[in-house]
């Protein structure tokens, strides 16, 4: 693990509640502080834009939409055919959606967020 990753994970676990909230205008989703920091650093607008589309789309769903980032392993990415994935749940279990990606940049090799009332979050900010 490198020391921009090492940081990444240290600081968004620091992040609780949120007194300012950032909207994606095209579709009137909002993201904490603690999603602003981690897009800037981790240099992955692309993860918020991504997850916060899927989510508003599957809120008739759920109220509540737990997001799992994972990146595969080198043996799953031969057999899957795919470099990482996020799961979009009610946070219990129940998937209603899968994305995967061929390729990804993102620093971590897994993310929890939450998808709350239109606002993208992390876990602590809930």
């Amino acid at each position: 693990m490198n020391f921009k990753t090492r940081e990444i994970k240290e600081r968004i676990q620091h992040f609780n509640g949120s007194l300012v909230l950032y909207q994606i205008p095209l579709i009137r989703t909002k993201f904490t502080e603690g999603i602003r920091y981690l897009a800037q650093a981790g240099e992955c607008f692309w993860l918020v834009t991504d997850t916060s589309v899927i989510a508003k789309s599957l809120m008739d769903k759920s109220r509540f939409i737990a997001i799992d980032f994972r990146k595969l392993n080198e043996e799953e990415k031969d057999i899957m055919g795919y470099a990482a994935k996020i799961d979009y749940s009610d946070g219990n279990g129940h998937i209603f959606e899968t994305q995967k990606y061929h390729l990804t940049d993102f620093p971590l090799d897994e993310l929890r967020l939450y998808f709350v009332e239109d606002t993208l979050m992390l876990p602590s900010e809930y």
